[in-house]
Parts: structure tokens; sequence; C-alpha cells
């Protein structure tokens, strides 16, 4: 589906998503920045992910163009299904080369071999992870480190940054395979490519605001060959689209500010509670005594009212638990809620910045521990969840829960803070601002020869 035609004189952006929604729903907020610069706009895609990436942007002029993913292919694990991607290169090659102009391609990071095929083009390769900067060079400046040092005698043992000397951190916190003995092995070999394929890259977009992490971006722009462009925050180029009130709505205008603050909960689509731990975070925000949306799986729905047929009962008068999809920016901008206890997944990071709601993060997996502590250490704008053993990965017990939330609402400098950070994210993606500024920037560079 889709069409090879664009218009001769208009510089032409071919953008490529990862097959997940975390990953494409950055680029899909860059197709709508590069429209409105007047570009022309392409994204490939396969068949199954075409309609959710189609309806995205229906109001707009972007094109759309399909080829084939493998069959029987094993989606929930990263390692196999990623390096399945290779076996769609003949046919990206071939849709790329028909294409009578193309000025740059934007790539997902986890597809590396794209770079391959821009090359052989001659076409600029931009990668994105949707991603910021302190994770990606968090990552970067340890990977080193971590591959010629076996001598941490523990995942939880802090050790400094090279280049960052105030950040400690753990390798529990970069993951696998830094958290393993030896990590060696299949996953290893799929990051050193990604890793590789972005230092020969022209440029790398970061999900971002280049005043909120300086440092970070003038490392990778020291020390990498991709030139970083800061161009967040993506969500902010979105639309607000109008849905019809629903009732998680209607209850945060009931519970409006003068009923006291709404406590957001929510852990994105791929993050998994562990039975015993959802019971301990029902029990949490029922003894917090604090008003709460919490939104859940609906089997972890089922699974709250089979232990606890009672407890939607008790909170209903301040908690609402839903199992349905949800707008959430359309919920953080409610002025009910001042809290958000997240996964702390980039992209809920950033729509919770720009709605200048503190977070609760309480990370689950890939880099979401880097992204807490970012959202903690360095940005100042939100509290970690009390972990029973104060590591990392630790259970959170109920009474963490409790004191944790106690805690964020407590913060009136975290409040400031990220109040702040919500003006600055606004000024950087406004005219004349630096993340405007930075799009110029690579639209300018990428469509030169």
């Amino acid at each position: 589906m889709g069409s090879l035609d664009v218009v001769a004189s208009s510089p032409h952006a071919v953008l490529f998503p990862f097959m997940s929604k975390g990953h494409t729903i950055p680029l899909l907020h860059l197709a709508r920045l590069l429209l409105h610069r007047k570009l022309s706009v392409t994204i490939i895609t396969t068949p199954l992910n075409l309609p959710f990436i189609s309806t995205s942007l229906s109001d707009t002029a972007a094109s759309f163009v399909t080829i084939p993913f493998p069959t029987h292919i094993d989606d929930t694990i990263l390692v196999p299904f990623a390096n399945a991607t290779k076996r769609m290169k003949p046919d990206f090659d071939r849709v790329l080369s028909e294409f009578d102009r193309v000025d740059f391609l934007v790539s997902d990071g986890f597809l590396s071999w794209t770079y391959e095929s821009a090359a052989s083009l001659n076409i600029k390769h931009i990668v994105t992870y949707g991603m910021c900067a302190y994770a990606c060079s968090i990552h970067r400046d340890n990977f080193h480190l971590l591959m010629l040092d076996k001598r941490l005698d523990s995942v939880d043992e802090l050790f400094e940054s090279p280049s960052f000397p105030w950040i400690k951190l753990c390798s529990d916190e970069l993951g696998d395979p830094w958290n393993r003995p030896d990590p060696t092995g299949p996953l290893l070999d799929f990051i050193t490519e990604v890793i590789h394929s972005a230092n020969k890259s022209f440029g790398i977009i970061f999900n971002s605001v280049y005043e909120l992490e300086r440092p970070f971006v003038d490392y990778w722009a020291k020390s990498c060959n991709s030139k970083p462009f800061c161009l967040g925050p993506l969500c902010l180029s979105e639309p607000k689209a109008q849905f019809e009130k629903r009732k998680w709505i209607e209850w945060l205008d009931l519970n409006g500010p003068e009923a006291g603050p709404v406590l957001y909960a929510a852990f994105g689509t791929q993050a998994a509670l562990s039975e015993t731990q959802l019971q301990e975070l029902a029990k949490g925000l029922e003894s917090s005594g604090v008003r709460f949306l919490w939104v859940v799986k609906s089997g972890d729905l089922r699974k709250i009212e089979t232990w606890d047929v009672g407890f939607l009962k008790r909170v209903k008068e301040r908690g609402m638990v839903v199992s349905d999809w949800v707008n959430q920016r359309e919920i953080l901008s409610h002025e009910a809620v001042k809290g958000f206890l997240s996964h702390c997944g980039w992209n809920s990071v950033t729509e919770s910045l720009c709605a200048g709601v503190p977070i609760l993060a309480w990370p689950m997996m890939a880099e979401q521990h880097l992204n807490a502590r970012m959202v903690v250490e360095e940005l100042k704008v939100g509290v970690r969840a009390e972990t029973c053993d104060g590591t990392v990965r630790g259970f959170v017990k109920a009474e963490g829960v409790e004191r944790s939330v106690k805690r964020l609402f407590g913060d009136d400098e975290v409040r400031r803070r990220v109040a702040e950070v919500k003006e600055m994210a606004a000024a950087a993606v406004a005219e004349g601002g630096s993340s405007w500024r930075a799009l110029t920037e690579l639209i300018d560079e990428a469509i030169m020869k």
C-alpha cells in the first residue's frame, strides 16, 4: 500500500520505525514535524503495523509503503525478532531504490542493517531510539568499561561512569547482559551491531531538550561520529485529539483539585507486575489515602478482583481502576492529576514533563532504570519508588508504596522544578527554540549533497 511518488522539488524523508509502538510513536511525531516544514514524508512499515500508523497520520499528507515481515518469528524475545528484520532487507532496498528522490532516511536504531541500505544509495542515514541523550550516553560510556572490567562483586555495586563521575550507578541498572557474570552472547552481539551502525550514521535524534541534557548531548557530539540533534519533546507535535468524554475523565472532573490531588498509575503495555507485586501495589494505594486512577491490563484486573473481592468497593470513593485503552496525555493534562506512578518508559516521561506532572519512578525493564535515575537525580522532577531492600530491582511492599506516594505529594521542590521543565519543553519546540533550531539544522544539513 502507498505510493512511491513524491513531489520532485520537495525534499523527501523516508522513516522506518521498529515494529513496536513505543519505538514507532516518536517517529510518527517526527513525521508531523517534517511535514510541517514542507518535506515529503514516506513511512515504510509492515502490513500488520500499517493500520495503526496510517490512522495516526490520517490527517496528514504522509505516504505509506509496506514490505512483508518474515513469518513464524517469536515476537516475544527481542534479539530473534530484531535479527529477523534483516530478512526484510531485499524488499527494503528495492523500495528505497524505486523512489525518484530520497534526501535522508530516519531509521530506528534497532534496525542497524539499514545503514548499509542507505549507504549503497548515497542516502544520509539518521538513527533514533526514541530515547533521551542521558540513557544513550550512559550506555555508550560504560560499554567498554563493563566489557573489560569483570571485577564488580555484585550487580548492585555502585561505580562511577567514566565521563560523568558525579553519576554512580550499578550494572543492574544497565540490565541484560551487563548484570550477568559473562555478558557475551546473542544480545551483546546485537548491541554491538546497533552501536557500530549508529556510530557510522550521519546523525542521531534524541527525543529531548538540549537545555535539559547539555552534558550528555555534548558528550555525544565530542565522542561519537553521528551528530546529535535534540528535537523533543516530540509528543508536543501531536495535535490534541477530541475524544468522547470517557468514564475516567468524568471521574477526574468530579474529583478535581478541590477534592485532593490524584495519582495516575500506569506501567505501559509491555511491563508486567508479578501477582504478589500487584497485590502490594493495591494495598499501598489503598493505605496511602490518596486519590488515584490506576490503569491495568485486563488480566491484572481479574487477578485483583479474584484475590480481594472487596478492594474496588472499598476504594471506589477515591480510586478508580480501569483496564481500557486510555489517552495518557489527556489524563496527565487534567488539572486534578498531580503525580504519575510510572515505569519510566521515555515516552511516558516526556508526556508527564510536558504536562508538568511529577513522577514516582518505578522502572521495570530496558533503559527505564536509567530514565528513572535521570528523572530523580538530574532533572529532579520525581522521587524513586522505595524497594524493601534498597536495590534498584527490589520488591516494593505496600508500606513502600504508601511512603513513596506521600513523599512525592509532599515535595514542594519537585513540583516547582517540574513546572520549570514544562516551560522549558514548550519553549524548546516553539519557533526559535532549541529543538526548533535543531530541526532546521538537521533538514538543512541532511538535504545537502
